[in-house]
């Protein structure tokens, strides 16, 4: 399970520093002009930094578990088990994206593994997840009689927190006893301001019990604390015993998408940050459990030679036709455009 963590986490890093790549030009924002040149157009929101609490989390979910997303969702989605070419495809317009290119870094979606998408919308998966573990408490029997015991995941940041969807939702699952696991990835920045002094009181965990539901801090860059946590947590809302919370301090080491660079942030405060990468922490921990560094460098190489398919496939792939744009639409039943 170890080397499945660190795999988990180099796979993540290498998507997304492509991923970054590729976009440079293609947004006009924070001083920049987009160019002709990007792969990957529109605002792309960077986990760099967060690979831990996607990892150690999703280690502990099945295909059945569904799992909702935030603005910043690449790494929610890999380690949910999602393809991680057809996620670049995405990203890259074309039509053998997840969303026929349509959908793009903030829509991505496969439900054939449970996540039921990305939301450009800050705390707007919180109550979709609600509403996903209510779907599941209202059919929990399977067609054979078995209680089944699937759960919903809910990734969301610390600035979802000063948001009324997330006080809305998580009284309505803890209300009804859903099965559900509130994960807050608590980066310490909202957007381009920094979380901590926007925020009364002592945040995501603190409000969590205020409203009776257990609530478990950990340290976000170690994903063996974070696998440890979220293994405890995740059999306590198989087990029906309602909603939990895990509170996970991380640091988002990226601006707040692709061609922001921060110039707002302390560099001292960054370096600090950089220090406590969870990807070098892991790396040091299975050394000193006796695992060679060949064996890491090789999971490394690999996921680099994985990503550098999907962006050659990505490259190669069509772009959707165009009378795809009138499909996936939706239509409130007049039958007629106005």
């Amino acid at each position: 399970m170890a080397l499945a963590l660190y795999r988990t986490m180099q796979r993540i890093r290498a998507f997304e520093n492509a991923a970054e790549t590729a976009s440079q030009g293609g947004v006009s924002a924070y001083g920049q002009q987009a160019g002709g040149a990007a792969r990957v157009r529109g605002p792309l929101h960077l986990s760099t930094g967060q690979e831990a609490v996607p990892a150690g989390v999703c280690a502990h979910l099945r295909p059945s578990d569904y799992l909702t997303s935030t603005h910043r969702g690449h790494g929610h989605t890999l380690a949910k088990g999602a393809d991680l070419a057809r996620m670049m495809a995405e990203l890259f317009g074309k039509a053998t994206g997840f969303n026929g290119g349509k959908g793009g870094s903030m829509h991505i979606a496969d439900f054939s593994v449970g996540m039921l998408g990305a939301n450009g919308v800050v705390a707007a998966g919180l109550p979709i997840a609600v509403g996903a573990a209510h779907a599941q408490k209202l059919r929990s029997l399977r067609p054979d009689g078995s209680a089944s015991d699937d759960i919903t995941v809910c990734f969301f940041g610390d600035g979802a927190i000063n948001r009324g969807p997330f006080l809305e939702a998580l009284n309505w699952a803890q209300v009804y006893g859903l099965p559900v696991l509130f994960v807050c990835e608590d980066n310490r920045w909202s957007a381009t301001t920094a979380s901590g002094p926007m925020t009364a009181g002592e945040g995501a965990s603190a409000r969590a019990l205020a409203l009776g539901i257990p609530a478990t801090p950990v340290d976000g860059n170690d994903v063996f604390a974070v696998h440890e946590a979220a293994g405890r947590l995740v059999a306590e809302v198989r087990a029906g015993q309602g909603p939990r919370l895990l509170h996970a301090l991380t640091y988002r080491v990226k601006g707040h998408v692709s061609v922001d660079v921060a110039a707002y942030r302390d560099p001292a405060e960054l370096a600090a940050a950089l220090e406590t990468d969870p990807i070098a922490r892991a790396r040091a921990r299975l050394r000193a459990d006796g695992i060679e560094e060949a064996v890491l460098m090789q999971i490394e190489r690999e996921a680099l030679d994985e990503v550098q398919a999907a962006l050659d496939a990505a490259d190669a792939a069509p772009w959707p036709d165009a009378s795809a744009a009138f499909t996936d639409v939706q239509t409130t039943g007049a039958g007629q455009w106005r």
